[in-house]
């Protein structure tokens, strides 16, 4: 009896010791493999374009690449304004010429598709100088990636790259704009996604927004509901 009990004690602990053994290996397995799928996806290195240099600006800017377009494409960045679809920016580095002072123009994921000085000169007045920029920076047609079939909405910065606003609404792209001087405004042609299937077609509204560049925040919509119906009943009579 005690002989059969000795042998159940045995078999017990060889049983638990390659359990136990069994184990170790599959945890060090896996992380032997994370660590692998780890070294697998290095962090991409990111892509700075050529220094802008404004004399009007205190600030010198450094664009920074989308990471995804730097080993495909070829980048040239050495101009300041209406990058091409293949030059499309993630963010952009102002940095002060008197004392480097530092710091970035977003601080979310976002797509600049392009960036303007614009230098606005009136009579008698002070000349207004901004930076006018198209960023994509909401997935509105929820396929899980920035690009250009999402929405591309108008902002305004001063030339330190501060005081950002967002010029026009939600849900539109931008199509052209247009300074008048005498007004110190800017008209923007954007077009609506109107009909809400997340997609800009030529099914959806466009209208115009102008812009105060003294009080960029009072935007307004030109084309009106009452004007849009009142076209409408003129062309179907």
């Amino acid at each position: 009896m005690k002989y059969h009990r000795f042998l159940n004690k045995i078999t017990t602990v060889i049983i638990i010791t390659i359990l136990s053994f069994s184990c170790k290996s599959s945890v060090s397995k896996k992380a032997e493999q994370a660590q692998a799928t780890d070294k697998s996806k290095p962090e991409a290195n990111l892509v700075y374009g050529d220094l802008i240099i404004k004399e009007q600006s205190d600030y010198l800017m450094i664009p920074v690449v989308v990471p995804e377009q730097k080993e495909d494409k070829k980048i040239d960045l050495s101009l300041s304004r209406s990058y091409e679809r293949n030059n499309q920016l993630s963010n952009i580095i102002f940095y002060r010429k008197q004392d480097g002072e530092a710091h970035i123009l977003l601080n979310k994921k976002a797509i600049i598709t392009s960036f303007d000085f614009l230098e606005v000169k009136a009579a008698e007045k002070p000349p207004t100088r901004v930076w006018l920029y198209k960023i994509i920076d909401q997935d509105t047609n929820v396929d899980t990636k920035l690009n250009g079939e999402d929405a591309t909405v108008g902002y305004l910065s001063d030339l330190s790259g501060k005081n950002l606003q967002q010029i026009t609404p939600n849900n539109t792209q931008i199509i052209n704009w247009v300074v008048v001087p005498s007004q110190n405004t800017i008209f923007l042609k954007i077009i609506k996604d109107s009909d809400n299937d997340k997609k800009f077609t030529g099914k959806d509204k466009t209208n115009f927004i102008r812009v105060n560049l003294d009080k960029p925040a009072m935007r307004s919509e030109i084309i009106s509901n009452q004007i849009e119906q009142e076209i409408k009943s003129s062309i179907l009579k």
